[in-house]
């Protein structure tokens, strides 16, 4: 046993949580014997340090995985470990973090350790939803475990040592570590999406936190501190501003804005923010096209923030999907994706229409929403009028007269007189018409039809 590399484990544990209020549980547990002599050796904890804390004064359930002990594999024992974890936080209504540094499988137990991921996947799904859960990688996950934490909400890695695959790179075909590493942080946030963010051991203690802070404990809990910004507060700055991230900062209280997914389909942003101290999910269009990976991004928000009954604005500026050969393989499944998740959220949601809003952009980013607000310069319709004054002219028409009519019909004005628009409005006051709107929405009430589950 390393005493380095277990304190190495705990000391994960205290960087995160509040000082001085970890308990562990089940430290003397260990595996059982088996016929694998390597198991006979002394196994503290069975390379997991398992127990609850607080995290900003809340309560969350934590798991630290020591590769120490047997490189941290996970065996039966590890994994009745944190299954009880799970159990004490459905019970009790608090999250679960898992910092994790684990080789995968533990070889030496065969079945009983295939049987432990069983019971860990088992006690994640029935957590989906219920609790938050959210991990971070600290050392290897690998194998099993990176299927474990590809089911968490939230995900974070060590920028430098961490890795995160189920096949290694040296494994895959035509690729080696040093060509492409598919296990890295950046490849994982940037290619995969399984990744949120990546940073340093203090950095990610302090991301963490600050997430913590911000989601409900559970989906019964509602995710509400004190207002510390004035609700009256004018956005001058925003004239004419598109960046979603800006926006974001501009229009949350004090500025804060967490952001998800952060390095993953850039043509959408994603995250949470506080409006009048309440939790608020944002999805934004970063640019004009959208794609698969975007679509997916935002559906996964949106099924989130549904979950835990967290409200949902979502500022939209574009002007249709991606085209290309690649994007074509998934974008209408990704689209359709979006389309269910918008169309099943009961929690508010509102729209805002920033620049432009056309055709199936216009209608997957503004379906289903209660309340549709447009900047008053804002574009709403099918295409880009040039480009359709030419379909409709022809060689005969004139091309000019029919643009402008074509953009006529297309202003925000004509969308709100035919009520595909409740109110158009100007920069300078989009977090008041938010707050407003989220005020009108608090109780909102709607029942989904009589089912099991939907399919997509």
């Amino acid at each position: 046993m390393s005493t380095k590399e277990l304190t190495k484990a705990k000391s994960r544990i205290e960087a995160l949580v509040d000082e001085g209020s970890f308990v562990e549980i089940g430290s003397r547990v260990s595996a059982r014997a088996t016929d694998f002599a390597s198991l006979r050796k002394e196994a503290p904890g069975d390379g997991v340090i398992t127990g609850f804390a607080t995290i900003g004064g809340k309560l969350v359930y934590v798991y630290s995985q020591d590769a120490s002990v047997l490189g941290g594999s996970l065996g039966e024992m590890h994994a009745k470990k944190i299954v009880r974890i799970y159990e004490m936080a459905m019970k009790m209504g608090a999250p679960v973090i898992g910092l994790l540094d684990c080789a995968g499988v533990r070889l030496e137990e065969v079945t009983d350790a295939l049987r432990g991921f069983q019971l860990l996947y088992l006690a994640q799904a029935k957590a989906s939803g219920v609790i938050p859960e959210i991990m971070v990688v600290y050392g290897k996950c690998g194998g099993g475990m990176a299927v474990s934490a590809g089911m968490a909400d939230f995900v974070f890695m060590e920028e430098k040592g961490a890795s995160l695959y189920v096949n290694a790179p040296n494994t895959l075909d035509s690729n080696y570590k040093e060509k492409c590493n598919t296990a890295a942080a950046k490849f994982q946030s940037r290619e995969s999406g399984i990744v949120d963010g990546y940073g340093t051991e203090e950095e990610l203690a302090a991301e963490v936190a600050a997430l913590v802070s911000m989601l409900p404990s559970n989906n019964e809990d509602t995710a509400v501190e004190e207002a510390e910004d004035d609700l009256n507060r004018m956005t001058d700055e925003l004239a004419g501003e598109t960046d979603i991230r800006v926006i974001a900062q501009s229009v949350a209280d004090t500025g804060l804005f967490i952001e998800t997914k952060r390095d993953y389909a850039q043509d959408i942003a994603t995250g949470f923010m506080r409006l009048d101290g309440a939790t608020v999910g944002l999805i934004g269009n970063q640019e004009d096209k959208l794609t698969a990976k975007g679509l997916q991004k935002a559906a996964s928000l949106v099924k989130f923030c549904d979950a835990f009954d967290i409200p949902v604005v979502t500022l939209v500026n574009a002007d249709g999907f991606a085209a290309t050969a690649d994007e074509e393989k998934l974008i209408a499944r990704s689209g359709a994706e979006l389309v269910y998740a918008y169309a099943n959220a009961t929690v508010p949601k509102i729209d805002i229409i920033l620049k432009k809003a056309f055709g199936s952009a216009y209608m997957t980013m503004t379906l289903g929403a209660d309340v549709v607000y447009a900047l008053s310069d804002a574009n709403i319709g099918i295409m880009d009028a040039g480009m359709a004054a030419k379909i409709i002219a022809g060689d005969q028409g004139d091309v000019q007269e029919t643009a402008k009519q074509f953009a006529d019909k297309q202003s925000a004005e004509a969308q709100a007189k035919r009520g595909y628009v409740d109110e158009l409005i100007e920069a300078v006051s989009l977090r008041k018409q938010i707050l407003a709107a989220l005020e009108m929405l608090f109780s909102k009430r709607e029942d989904a039809p009589l089912k099991k589950h939907g399919t997509k």
